[in-house]
C-alpha cells in the first residue's frame, strides 16, 4: 500500500468584493455560411475524407441532388423532424440555393409509429425526396399575419421541446481540435510542431471543417457512446517516446447527435482558447475520484490570432441574450421552445425570453436569419458592451515608466538601451484614438519627475529627495498626452542616458517610485512599466540581499521563493482595486530577489522578465530586451477586466492558478489582460450530472486599448459518461501536464520543493495504476509491461520533464532568481509555449536533408526531431536544441573543418568561441539554412519572448556544457532518474499499490 500523500495544493484566498462583472448581454457578427449537413437514410454509408466519391447507389432509389456550398448561416436539423410548414409571416419554407427543402426538413420522424413512416417515405424513394409541405389557406396567412408574436415552424418547435437531460446519447458528434492551438505555418512531416491539416481555427475554410467531421463520422462506431472509439493500450517500458506526438492532437470532443442547434464545426471553442483535462466529463464525484484523473480548465481567453487565422467574430449590434437566473450568454448549445420566442438556457435551463431585435438586422434595417448569428455558430465570440457594463466610461490607455538610473543600471546599458527602445516604440504604443497618456519617473535614491507639458518643448525635472512621504509635485502635468506631447518626450528619451552617465548613487527606492506611479493613475487606472537594476534598498519595500547558497538544494530553499516584504503584495492588492497593473522587467547582475519583485505581476495581471547578466555591450543581450520590450510596449492588452466562469449544474471552480486577483469565489480581476497567458482552473463535482453535456462558459469583460468595452464569452460542451473507460479514453494530456506544472509550483511554494516532485510523481502513479485495475481489468501482482492508454503514453515523459526542470528539479546549482523565473514561466505560459518548454526541440544541423532549412509551400521545413539523450550526440556533429527562450548550438569535438568554416565562418573547431553569439550571415547553404531555422523559431510561436543562442562546444566551459546536457531529459541527470528508470519506477509502484 503506498502511503498517502498530503493534499496536492493550497488554493488562493478570496480577498475582495467584486467591482464588475461580466454579466451583461453582447452583440453579434454575422459569419460567413457553412455547409449544410445531410442527413443520410439508415444504410448509407459515409465516404472518407478527401476521396471525393459518392456513396453506392441502391438499386430503385433515386439519389438526392448534390447542392454547392450554401454562403448562408447554418439551420438547425431538429431532433424529431417533421415536414415544414408554412411560417407563419407568410414567408415559404426555408429553400436550399438551387432550388428545394434543405435537407435538414426533409428527414423522416422516426418517432412515428411504423405505419405513419410507411406513408411518409413511399417504395422506391429517398428520405431526401419524399417530404412534401404541406399548403397553407388563404384565410390562415391572413390570420398569422396580424400575429404580432413571431412564429416559427412547427417541427422546429416540437424538436426544442426536449429537455436536454431527456436526450439520448447516439451516434456522437465529434467536435475537431486544433493540432496545435491556432499555429498558422505548417511545416514538412519530419517537424516536431507539423499538423497534418491546417489550425483549426476561425480562419479555416467550411468545407475542410464538414470534410474532417465527415471523416471522423466514418470512423466512428454507432453504440451511442459519448466517446466510442477507444485508444489501444501501448506498452511503454523499453521503447522511446514518441515526441512527434508531443504536439498531436488530443482526443476529440463526442458529442450526442443534435446537441448544438447548429451545425457549425466551431460551435465548441477552440482548445487554444480553453480545453478541458477530460474530454467526457464523469457523471458523478465518486467517478472521478475513483479515475484518480484530474478535473481542470486551461484557458488562454485573450491569445493573439496568427497569420491565416480570422479573428474572433465580433457581435457589434447591441444585441445581448442572457439567462436571467444564471447570467449565462446564449450559445449554440441552448434550445428555442415555443416557436423560438423563447429559450431554454443550457447550464440552468430555465426559459428566457429571444430580445426582440434578435432576428432584425439594425445595420440594414430588415430582417435577419438568426442562424446566421455569430453567437450561435462560434465557440468562441465578442460582444460590444452596452452603457450597461460599465461603472464608468472607458478610461485611456496610461503608461507610467518606472525607471532606475542607479549605478549598476548605468553600467549595464539598461537605462541607454531602454530609453532608445522606448523613443523607437512610440508610435507602437496603443493610441488609436489620441488618448494615450505617458509618465516618466526615474528613481535612485530620490525620485525624479518631468513636466511633459511645457510650453518650450522640453521636459523639467522634478526632484523629490523625501522617498519616506512622497507627494507629487504638480499633478496635472506629469502625465502628458503622447500625442500632443511627442517632442518634449523625444527630446526627454534622447537625454535621458547622458543626464545620468556620472552618478555613482548606488542606492535604489522602489517602493517609493511605485507609490508615486500609483498615485499618478490610480483615479483613471493604467499601466505601471518598471525597469530594475539594482535591489531595492531605500525607503519602503526595502529588501535584503537573502540568497545564501548553504540553503539551495535543501528543504529551506523554499523560504527563498517566496516573498521577503509584504508590502508588494499589499500594494498590488492596491493597484488591482484601482485597476492600475504593473510589469516588472528585472536586470540581474547581482541577486534581484525575483521571488518579490514578482509579486506585483502575479497580483495585477502582469507579466514579469528577467535578465541576468545584462550587458549592453553584448549584443545579443540588448536586443533581445529591446525586442521584448518593444513588443510589450506594442501589445494590444485588454484594461479593466474581470474573469468569471460559469458551469452546468453540480459543478464548481474550486481553485483559480495565473497571475489576477481573486475578487469574489469566482471572479477574477485583471487591472491588464495580456496576450497569451495562460490561466489553469480546478473543477469540482458537487451533484451527480443527469444530462447527457455539460458546459464551461468563460466570459472575459474588459476595455479594449482602443477605448471600447467588450465581452469575450468562450463556451466549451463536452459529454458525460459513466464510464471509467471512456474518461481515459478521452483525457488530455497535454491540459494535465498545465495543471501538474500549476500544481506542482504552488506546492513548492506552500511547502517544499520535494513535496512538488512527490505530488506529480505520485499521481502520475496513480493514473496508470487505475488504468492497470479499472480499465486494463488487471489483478494486483507486477506486470510484464508498463501499459497505458495511447492518449496517455507521453503522460510520464512530461511529469519527467517537470520534476527536471529548472523550476522544480532537485538540485543545489540553480540560483534562486533563475528558479522563481522559471516558476513565473511554468504557470503563465500557454500550452503551445509550456510544452515546448518542458521538451525542448533537438536537431542535427551536420546531416540536414536538401529539403532541411528550405521554404515549402507549408513554410519552413524542420530537420527531423531527436529524442533528447545523448546517444542522438555525434562526436563529429552539430545540433541544435530550443525550448522557446533559449537556443543552444552544440558542437561535438570531431567536427570537420570545413562545417566551421560554412557555418560559423572560422577555420577550425579550436577557433570556436562559446557563450551567446550572433550568427554569421554568409553565403553557403548550411548557414542560409541554420539562420533561416533559427529565424523561424524565433518567431513561430505566440508570446513576446526572443530566445537567445549560445554556442557551446562539447569541452568547452564546464557550466555551459552542463547546462545543455541538463535539458537531455531522457538521460540521468545527478541523482534524478533516466526515462527508463523512471518508467521502471512506475511499474513498480503500480504493481505493489492498490486502487
Amino acid at each position: 500500500m503506498r502511503p498517502s500523500q498530503p493534499p496536492f495544493g493550497v488554493n488562493q484566498r478570496p480577498l475582495q468584493q467584486p467591482m464588475g462583472d461580466p454579466n451583461r448581454p453582447p452583440p453579434p457578427s454575422y459569419p460567413q455560411g457553412a455547409p449544410m449537413r445531410q442527413t443520410l437514410p439508415p444504410g448509407h454509408q459515409q465516404p472518407p475524407m478527401g476521396t471525393g466519391t459518392v456513396p453506392p447507389v441502391r438499386p430503385g432509389v433515386q439519389q438526392p441532388q448534390i447542392h454547392p456550398q450554401l454562403t448562408q448561416g447554418f439551420r438547425p436539423t431538429p431532433s424529431p423532424p417533421v415536414p415544414a410548414q408554412t411560417i407563419a409571416s407568410g414567408r415559404p419554407p426555408l429553400q436550399q440555393p438551387g432550388g428545394g427543402i434543405p435537407p435538414q426538413q426533409q428527414q423522416i420522424d422516426h418517432t412515428m409509429s411504423p405505419s405513419t413512416q410507411q406513408q411518409q417515405l413511399q417504395p422506391g424513394t429517398s428520405p431526401l425526396q419524399n417530404s412534401t409541405s404541406p399548403t397553407v389557406s388563404q384565410q390562415q396567412l391572413h390570420t398569422d399575419h396580424h400575429r404580432r408574436k413571431r412564429m416559427y415552424p412547427q417541427q422546429i418547435t416540437k424538436a426544442y421541446m426536449d429537455d436536454p437531460s431527456e436526450q439520448t446519447q447516439q451516434q456522437p458528434q465529434i467536435n475537431p481540435s486544433s493540432p496545435a492551438y491556432g499555429q498558422s505555418p505548417v511545416y514538412s512531416q519530419q517537424q516536431p510542431m507539423q499538423q497534418q491539416q491546417g489550425s483549426y481555427g476561425y480562419g479555416q475554410g467550411v468545407n475542410s471543417g464538414v470534410n474532417n467531421m465527415t471523416s471522423q463520422f466514418g470512423n466512428m462506431s454507432l453504440s451511442g457512446s459519448a466517446a466510442s472509439s477507444m485508444p489501444q493500450a501501448v506498452a511503454l517500458s523499453g521503447v522511446r517516446p514518441q515526441i512527434s506526438d508531443l504536439m498531436a492532437p488530443q482526443p476529440p470532443i463526442r458529442l450526442p447527435p443534435n446537441t448544438s442547434i447548429t451545425e457549425s464545426p466551431f460551435a465548441n471553442c477552440d482548445p487554444s482558447y480553453k480545453c478541458s483535462t477530460l474530454n467526457a466529463f464523469p457523471a458523478t464525484e465518486q467517478l472521478l475520484k475513483k479515475s484518480r484523473l484530474p478535473l481542470a480548465l486551461v484557458l488562454a481567453p485573450y491569445r493573439t490570432v496568427s497569420e491565416g487565422e480570422s479573428p474572433v467574430p465580433v457581435v457589434s449590434d447591441g444585441v445581448i441574450a442572457r439567462c436571467r437566473r444564471c447570467r449565462t450568454y446564449i450559445n449554440p448549445y441552448v434550445t428555442f421552445v415555443e416557436g423560438g420566442q423563447r429559450w431554454k438556457c443550457n447550464m440552468c435551463f430555465l426559459l428566457n425570453d429571444v430580445p426582440a431585435a434578435f432576428d432584425y438586422d439594425a445595420v440594414n434595417q430588415q430582417p435577419m436569419d438568426r442562424w446566421k448569428r455569430s453567437e450561435l455558430n462560434y465557440g468562441c465570440v465578442e460582444f460590444v458592451a452596452p452603457t450597461e457594463y460599465m461603472v464608468r466610461p472607458p478610461q485611456a490607455p496610461a503608461y507610467v515608466f518606472v525607471i532606475d538610473v542607479s549605478h549598476s543600471a548605468i553600467q549595464s546599458g539598461m537605462l541607454a538601451t531602454a530609453a532608445r527602445t522606448i523613443l523607437d516604440s512610440l508610435d507602437r504604443i496603443p493610441n488609436k484614438e489620441n488618448r494615450t497618456s505617458i509618465a516618466i519617473i526615474t528613481v535612485d535614491s530620490s525620485l525624479h519627475f518631468y513636466n511633459l507639458t511645457t510650453e518650450t518643448g522640453e521636459a523639467e525635472m522634478l526632484v523629490i529627495s523625501d522617498i519616506d512621504d512622497v507627494f507629487i509635485p504638480h499633478p496635472g502635468t506629469l502625465l502628458a498626452n503622447l500625442t500632443k506631447n511627442m517632442e518634449s518626450i523625444k527630446s526627454l528619451l534622447e537625454r535621458l542616458p547622458d543626464m545620468f552617465k556620472e552618478t555613482v548613487n548606488v542606492n535604489n527606492a522602489l517602493g517609493s517610485a511605485l507609490q508615486a506611479a500609483y498615485k499618478l493613475v490610480c483615479n483613471q487606472g493604467g499601466k505601471i512599466i518598471c525597469l530594475q537594476s539594482t535591489l531595492p534598498n531605500a525607503g519602503v519595500g526595502t529588501l535584503k540581499l537573502r540568497e545564501d547558497v548553504k540553503l539551495l538544494g535543501t528543504p529551506k530553499e523554499t523560504t527563498l521563493l517566496n516573498a521577503a516584504s509584504p508590502f508588494y503584495k499589499s500594494f498590488a492588492v492596491d493597484c488591482s482595486r484601482s485597476q492600475v497593473s504593473c510589469d516588472m522587467l528585472i536586470f540581474g547582475g547581482q541577486y534581484s530577489d525575483v521571488a518579490t519583485l514578482s509579486c506585483l505581476p502575479h497580483y495585477t495581471g502582469g507579466q514579469t522578465y528577467y535578465y541576468p547578466g545584462f550587458n549592453a555591450a553584448r549584443t545579443e543581450d540588448a536586443f533581445k530586451f529591446a525586442h521584448e520590450f518593444s513588443e510589450l510596449l506594442a501589445e494590444k492588452i485588454g484594461l479593466e477586466a474581470v474573469i468569471r466562469i460559469r458551469a452546468s449544474r453540480g459543478l464548481r471552480m474550486n481553485a483559480f492558478h495565473g497571475n489576477f486577483f481573486i475578487r469574489s469565489t469566482d471572479l477574477l480581476a485583471l487591472p491588464n489582460v495580456p496576450r497569451n497567458q495562460s490561466y489553469c482552473v480546478e473543477v469540482v463535482i458537487e451533484d451527480d450530472i443527469k444530462t447527457p453535456t455539460i458546459c464551461f462558459q468563460t466570459a472575459l469583460l474588459h476595455t479594449t486599448c482602443h477605448g471600447e468595452r467588450r465581452i469575450r464569452v468562450v463556451t466549451l460542451c463536452l459529454p458525460v459518461t459513466n464510464s471509467i473507460s471512456e474518461i481515459y479514453a478521452n483525457a488530455n494530456e497535454q491540459a494535465i501536464a498545465d495543471y501538474f506544472a500549476n500544481k506542482g509550483v504552488e506546492r513548492a511554494l506552500s511547502s517544499k520543493l520535494d513535496d512538488a516532485r512527490d505530488a506529480i510523481v505520485n499521481k502520475t502513479i496513480d493514473i496508470f495504476g487505475v488504468y492497470k485495475t479499472h480499465v486494463l481489468g488487471s489483478g494486483p501482482g507486477s506486470t510484464p509491461q508498463l501499459t497505458g492508454p495511447s492518449n496517455l503514453k507521453l503522460l510520464p515523459l512530461l511529469a519527467l520533464c517537470l520534476i527536471k526542470h529548472d523550476g522544480l528539479r532537485q538540485s543545489s546549482q540553480i540560483p534562486t532568481d533563475l528558479r522563481a523565473n522559471a516558476m513565473n514561466l511554468l504557470r503563465t505560459m500557454p500550452l503551445q509555449l509550456l510544452l515546448p518548454y518542458l521538451y525542448p526541440n533537438l536537431y542535427a544541423l551536420h546531416n540536414m536533408s536538401p529539403e532541411a532549412g528550405e521554404i515549402s509551400e507549408n513554410g519552413v521545413t524542420f530537420p527531423p526531431a531527436l529524442n533528447l539523450t545523448v546517444e542522438n550526440l555525434e562526436p563529429h556533429g552539430c545540433y541544435l536544441l530550443e525550448n522557446g527562450q533559449n537556443i543552444y548550438l552544440w558542437v561535438g569535438r570531431g567536427v570537420v573543418p570545413q562545417l566551421c568554416v560554412d557555418l560559423f565562418d572560422v577555420k577550425s573547431y579550436d577557433g570556436l568561441r562559446g557563450g551567446k553569439i550572433t550568427m554569421p550571415l554568409l553565403e553557403t547553404p548550411i548557414n542560409k539554412k541554420v539562420n533561416l531555422i533559427i529565424g523561424k523559431i524565433r518567431e513561430m510561436r505566440r508570446g513576446n519572448y526572443y530566445p537567445t543562442l549560445y554556442l557551446i562546444k562539447e569541452d568547452g566551459d564546464p557550466y555551459l556544457r552542463l547546462w545543455f546536457l541538463s535539458h537531455l531529459i531522457e538521460d540521468r541527470t545527478d541523482n534524478i532518474m533516466s526515462y527508463q528508470q523512471f518508467l521502471q519506477h512506475i511499474k513498480d509502484r503500480v504493481s505493489n499499490g492498490s486502487y
